[in-house]
């Protein structure tokens, strides 16, 4: 059959659209527009910050754009998502902190690059354009590397978001842009879409939470295990456990739309505690829905003291126990250490936050559960402006919604 010049030019174009991704036969598990450059404008002069001037108050405030130095990066930011941190820090500011510019749960793109900055904390080529998170910020300790940090968490270090203010003033990712510094941990995450980068930080958490778990060496596919607080970090522990392969899991909250979720994540069963009065009969519901067995282990998720006295009669006899719920300090748990702890032999392990290796984990983690079909982004339940941080953050507090975002508009 003869082919004309012009049928071989549109077949040509056709192959070099798809094999580009700008073709409606294009797919990828992110879409490809999720590692295309959404920015061809000028750098402005000035960025929009939304700085936490005073207790529940944040001014969105204008700072000049510093110059660009020789290992720095300037990241226009995308998307944030709001932290139960960011909301203590809003509500009481236990960090003492204020004035601070505020987000850490942030991504953006790479807008400009100092000359020395190549390639990202994993060992990935950098360039404008990236879509990037950040972790950590070592600025005493540059010997920490990506291969031995397994032995530290973020506790031992700074992070955006979290900073004092300064001079500079982008600090945080609540703000048009944000100012990457020598010594900071960057990754480049192209391959994800907006709201799963947004979701990073957080599932990071879980991530080392079930790492932790791990070291126990109870955590097995076949483990029955109950997840106490379906907030966003107990509904991704949730996630997390689907996606490992672990499939006999309860969720235990007393919000019902949350506790429906939680099935959507992949929690087999639910228990309302508010459906049953008293410790004996919330244990009863928990057992008869492991079928009249206690739970091999269990995760604690809320940051209630209250709660953690209680799970430690939802696990069986030398059963285990990840304790990941409070970031802040909550007040003190009453147990009985003898009946809750030595006599059952429960193995406790501690959680808090992240080591930078886990965030190369969380990449996979989020491709790989909606890969099964978990709708990990359909956490993100309400999207802000940055001019309505405030009620962003009020949002949060009044848990109406699951995961509370602020979203810039593209290309602004």
């Amino acid at each position: 059959m003869a082919v004309n010049e012009k049928d071989v030019e549109l077949i040509v174009k056709q192959i070099l659209n798809e094999m580009s991704g700008s073709g409606s036969g294009a797919s990828s598990s992110f879409g490809a527009s999720a590692s295309k450059s959404s920015y061809s404008g000028p750098i402005p002069k000035t960025a929009r910050v939304a700085m936490l001037v005073e207790k529940e108050r944040f001014e969105v405030k204008e700072f000049p754009i510093p110059e660009v130095g020789d290992d720095d990066i300037l990241v226009r930011v995308e998307g944030c998502g709001v932290c139960g941190t960011d909301a203590h820090e809003f509500k009481r500011d236990p960090f003492g902190l204020i004035p601070v510019a505020l987000g850490h749960e942030g991504t953006g793109e790479i807008v400009k690059m100092g000359k020395n900055v190549k390639k990202d904390s994993a060992g990935k080529d950098l360039h404008v354009g990236d879509k990037v998170v950040t972790c950590m910020i070592f600025r005493d300790d540059p010997e920490i590397t990506m291969f031995d940090l397994n032995k530290q968490n973020v506790g031992e270090a700074d992070v955006y978001g979290l900073l004092p203010d300064d001079d500079v003033h982008l600090n945080g990712w609540f703000s048009d842009y944000i100012f990457i510094r020598k010594g900071s941990t960057i990754f480049n995450v192209s391959d994800l879409d907006l709201d799963s980068r947004v979701l990073i930080e957080p599932s990071a958490v879980l991530v080392h939470a079930v790492e932790r778990a791990k070291t126990t060496g109870i955590l097995r596919f076949n483990s029955r295990v109950a997840v106490q607080g379906c907030g966003p970090i107990g509904l991704i522990c949730i996630a997390v456990l689907r996606t490992m392969g672990i499939q006999n899991i309860t969720a235990i909250d007393g919000n019902a739309k949350r506790l429906e979720f939680a099935k959507k994540l992949g929690a087999d069963r639910t228990v309302d505690f508010n459906d049953h009065n008293g410790i004996e009969a919330l244990t009863k519901a928990v057992e008869d829905s492991f079928g009249g067995h206690l739970a091999d282990f269990a995760f604690q998720c809320t940051g209630n003291p209250k709660a953690h006295a209680n799970i430690y009669k939802f696990i069986r006899n030398g059963g285990g126990l990840c304790e990941l719920g409070f970031f802040v300090n909550g007040g003190d748990a009453t147990i009985n250490p003898h009946f809750d702890l030595c006599s059952k032999e429960i193995n406790l392990v501690g959680s808090w936050v992240y080591t930078l290796r886990d965030y190369g984990t969380t990449f996979d983690f989020l491709k790989r559960a909606k890969a099964i079909g978990l709708p990990v982004t359909d956490l993100i339940t309400h999207k802000f402006p940055l001019e309505e941080i405030n009620e962003a953050l009020k949002t949060n507090l009044d848990m109406t919604g699951l995961k509370i975002a602020v979203i810039m508009p593209p290309g602004a």
